[in-house]
């Protein structure tokens, strides 16, 4: 992320407005950063140069130093940057706040040096002198060149330009390439590790996907089933009530005629003649045709009107399979093999399955198993349908 100046702008403009003024005493200002947080702040600010803004460096922080200072060969005021990260700050810190360096120089113009300092012999007051004077281009004076030409006695003895060598600076120098290197292949890395979280990510979604489907399949057929076995059971229990209710109309007392004649010939059978009396003469009955008689009795007996019958079962040769419809109810099906009818809608789920709508008819039927079976569909393709989705044609 890029540093954060709009939080604090206010004072970080009014300290560097302290140091560019020629007419205040305030010569240097100290930026750092609020917490691990992008967004920049004043550290603070004086009035003692180079040696009291390089005593303020922290070597646990990334800091930000501008310094007003006087030219040596002209005398006029020049400004000076400094880049401070100290040996204390991680290399995830430094790798980030070096991207800010740019930032800060837009924001801190007019520095005739930038020094880039990690240890304190890289900000040491001299040196930096050194490099102001050397960048101010006005290295001739009149006076300088005078005194080249003025005898000045016996030269002393030409010195040596050898300067001692630093190993803790040397190391730091060099590290500068691999820490740059290093941190390029730490990134490449997080980029390898985050576009293996995704597709880990991807695959656990196409699986829990893949697992809701089957789990909603299976719900279906099951909801299929239980739909099937619950029209089977109403249309039996309808069949039952029609028994049931053409048993209860009919009288529980009720008999036929036949047993109504036999009833009335046991009374008359059992029936005690009377015994004559003596002395008294008895005439006999005059007879009767037998003809009258019997038409008499046929009057009497008369068998009473057949009541309809609501209900008439099947003879048991031609009962039927509840669930199966009968051939003959579909003609043009001879020939063509097992065939059902569609109890319910299917649609294929491939190329080797059919579908099909209610009151379709499916044509040589092979089962293959107890659930699937094998048919022609009302397209004529041939394919897979469930077995309890049809009712057979026999």
């Amino acid at each position: 992320m890029a540093a954060n100046l709009s939080r604090n702008g206010p004072a970080l403009q009014e300290a560097y407005a302290r140091v560019v003024a020629e007419k205040s005493p305030t010569d240097w200002a100290l930026f750092t950063y609020e917490g691990n947080s992008n967004d920049i702040r004043v550290a603070g600010t004086g009035e003692g140069g180079l040696e009291e803004v390089v005593e303020e460096l922290n070597s646990g922080k990334v800091m930000y130093a501008f310094c007003r200072v006087k030219d040596p060969n002209s005398g006029l005021p020049k400004f000076v940057l400094i880049n401070w990260t100290g040996e204390g700050v991680n290399d995830v810190r430094k790798g980030v706040c070096a991207n800010h360096v740019s930032t800060m120089a837009g924001f801190l113009k007019g520095a005739h040096v930038t020094i880039n300092a990690r240890a304190e012999e890289d900000v040491e007051p001299e040196c930096i002198m050194q490099k102001v004077a050397r960048a101010s281009g006005a290295n001739y004076t009149f006076h300088r060149e005078s005194s080249r030409f003025q005898d000045m006695g016996p030269q002393a003895p030409v010195g040596s330009v050898y300067q001692k060598t630093n190993a803790v600076s040397e190391i730091k120098r060099f590290g500068k390439d691999s820490f740059w290197a290093k941190a390029e292949e730490e990134e490449e890395q997080r980029r390898a590790q985050e576009k293996r979280r995704a597709e880990q990510e991807r695959q656990q979604l196409e699986q829990e996907r893949r697992e809701r489907e089957l789990r909603e399949a299976a719900l279906r057929e099951q909801r299929y089933q239980e739909q099937g076995q619950e029209a089977r059971q109403s249309r039996k229990s309808e069949q039952q009530e029609v028994v049931s209710r053409s048993r209860e109309e009919q009288e529980p007392g009720q008999q036929s005629p036949r047993e109504m004649f036999m009833q009335k010939e046991r009374a008359v059978s059992t029936a005690p003649t009377s015994s004559p009396q003596p002395g008294v003469c008895e005439e006999p009955a005059p007879s009767v045709p037998e003809c009258l008689v019997q038409a008499e009795e046929e009057a009497m007996y008369e068998e009473p009107p057949e009541q309809e019958t609501l209900y008439e079962e099947p003879p048991m040769g031609e009962q039927q399979d509840p669930g199966s419809v009968h051939v003959d109810h579909y003609p043009g099906l001879s020939g063509k093999g097992l065939c059902a009818r569609a109890l319910y809608d299917y649609q294929a789920a491939d190329e080797t399955e059919i579908s099909f709508d209610p009151e379709n008819l499916i044509t040589g039927i092979e089962v293959i198993d107890e659930g699937w079976w094998r048919g022609y569909g009302p397209d004529g393709h041939f394919g897979m349908f469930p077995a309890n989705y049809v009712e057979l044609i026999e």
